[in-house]
C-alpha cells in the first residue's frame, strides 16, 4: 500500500494563497478634505492606500494625487 504525502498539496495551496490578492473594504471611508491630502505626510498616505489595497508607488505628490482621485468626489477636487 502506497502512502501519499500531503506536503505537495499544502505547498500548492500556500502558493495559491500568496498569489491571490484580497481586497477588504475597511469599515470607514476616509473623510479627509483636499487640503488634508495636500499636507498629509508620506507615511500617512502610504498607510491609507495600503489599508484600501491600493498601489503605493511613486513620489509623495503622485501618491497624494492618487489618494485624492480615489477618495474625493469630483466637486471636492475643484
Amino acid at each position: 500500500m502506497e502512502v501519499m504525502s500531503t506536503q505537495p498539496r499544502r505547498e500548492e495551496e500556500e502558493e495559491k494563497r500568496r498569489k491571490t490578492t484580497v481586497f477588504q473594504l475597511p469599515l470607514h471611508y476616509p473623510r479627509y478634505s483636499k487640503k488634508d491630502y495636500e499636507i498629509m505626510e508620506e507615511r500617512q498616505v502610504d498607510s491609507l492606500l495600503r489599508e484600501y489595497g491600493l498601489p503605493v508607488k511613486g513620489d509623495l505628490e503622485q501618491k497624494r494625487k492618487y489618494a485624492m482621485g480615489a477618495f474625493l468626489w469630483p466637486d471636492q477636487l475643484a
